[in-house]
């Protein structure tokens, strides 16, 4: 007597009824308050004992088999996210974007990647919807768009209809800085070692420097290379829109900045960070990014007197420059132009510029900023060091004040050769 086995597409279907049946109570169970979702502890004992019942009720007939794949999906989805899990997890992925369903791209060594992975719409509603309560956050659906920052420091950012035609979602993962020191830097080769030595003493000479390039292009890493070399005896306050900065030192002060609730109050700005950060006493203020009406907030700090270094985005060191004299004009109609490019004369000393080549992030000017304006209100400016990454020379320009690293106990000739 021959006996009928299931056909294996038949067999898989009945697994993932099994699966789509445990889900749904788990779903239910989570709808009625059981557990919180964001307790991941007590989210795994619910899963735990539903699937105990499930394969309990299954010796009793009637009910599809449950393999031990399905339960470690069932985990992924409901304590983890989903198909996103692995490129969460991986730490070469540096962003993740769903434009559609079956389309989930990734970055991953400054290239973008289509990956295998298909969700549901369901799903992807589902996976973020878990993402902001874990963050205490909640999706208004009177607004198109939505930011939050995952526990990890990722950023989430979601925009859904009517703006667009599904739940489109990007997530800029924290994948932690690759460097900590400029010495770190050389070793990577982002950096030469005289150019290494250049930044180290301007730094120490208390130069206010501003780190800029394009996304991805390590500006975060550099400014957290310079911050690790303010001398220890200076009190440094660090504001961010989010925590990327790992400053190690013993009086430092870390603030980040706080989003609206619902009712479009408590939000807490880069702007209020860098006034509250005045009245703290700092040698030194880091601003993890300046890109509106902050700026002038930083350049009036500078010219007070404080110490002070930030991160811009630009396509070049001198674009980065009339970005800073630009973007002040957003804090208020009466700021006048010209006044702010004095000001950017008078208080940035150095324009850090790096970029990415062939998967490699490196710095590829060191441009000195002049005290003068020219006529078309930008500050003049010259690079003192060029090239890309091991290769950064020096061009024989020579920063403005020298007196200031004479005054720090720096050779600034013996620095340059």
């Amino acid at each position: 007597m021959r006996v009928a086995h299931p056909a294996p597409a038949a067999d898989a279907g009945r697994r993932h009824r099994a699966r789509a049946i445990l889900t749904e109570e788990v779903r239910v169970a989570l709808a009625a308050g059981e557990v919180d979702l964001t307790d991941d502890a007590a989210l795994v004992a619910l899963i735990d004992a539903r699937v105990a019942a499930y394969r309990e009720r299954y010796l009793a007939g009637g009910l599809p088999p449950l393999d031990d794949a399905d339960v470690e999906a069932l985990y992924r989805e409901l304590v983890g996210f989903g198909a996103l899990t692995p490129y969460l997890d991986d730490p070469e992925v540096e962003e993740i974007w769903i434009n559609e369903p079956g389309r989930v791209f990734v970055a991953r060594g400054g290239e973008h990647v289509l990956t295998t992975a298909v969700l549901g719409a369901g799903e992807v509603e589902r996976i973020v919807e878990r993402m902001l309560a874990r963050a205490g956050r909640r999706l208004d659906r009177a607004r198109p768009f939505v930011d939050a920052r995952l526990p990890d420091g990722s950023r989430l950012h979601v925009v859904i209809p009517p703006i667009t035609d599904h739940w489109v979602v990007n997530i800029r993962k924290f994948v932690g800085l690759r460097a900590h020191t400029l010495a770190e830097l050389v070793a990577l080769g982002s950096l030469s070692p005289p150019a290494a030595r250049f930044l180290d003493a301007a730094v120490r000479a208390g130069l206010n420097v501003v780190a800029a390039g394009a996304v991805g292009s390590g500006k975060t890493t550099l400014l957290n290379c310079l911050a690790g070399a303010i001398p220890p005896r200076e009190r440094l306050i660090t504001c961010e829109e989010v925590f990327e900065l790992r400053v190690s030192r013993a009086d430092v002060v870390a603030m980040q900045c706080r989003q609206p609730n619902l009712e479009g109050e408590g939000a807490v700005t880069l702007r209020d960070l860098v006034r509250e950060s005045l009245r703290m006493r700092p040698d030194r203020i880091v601003i993890g990014e300046v890109r509106g009406a902050e700026t002038l907030d930083l350049l009036m700090a500078m010219n007070a007197g404080c110490g002070a270094m930030t991160s811009v985005h630009a396509s070049s060191a001198r674009d980065a420059l009339r970005k800073l004299t630009t973007l002040p004009l957003l804090a208020a109609e009466n700021v006048d132009r010209r006044f702010v490019a004095a000001t950017v004369a008078a208080c940035v000393d150095l324009v850090v510029f790096c970029a990415r080549r062939g998967g490699r992030r490196g710095v590829t000017e060191i441009l000195g900023v002049g005290r003068q304006v020219t006529d078309g209100e930008e500050p003049t400016a010259g690079a003192v060091y060029r090239g890309f990454g091991d290769e950064l020379r020096w061009t024989g320009e020579v920063p403005v004040d020298p007196d200031r690293f004479s005054d720090a106990g720096v050779d600034l000739g013996e620095v340059l050769r």
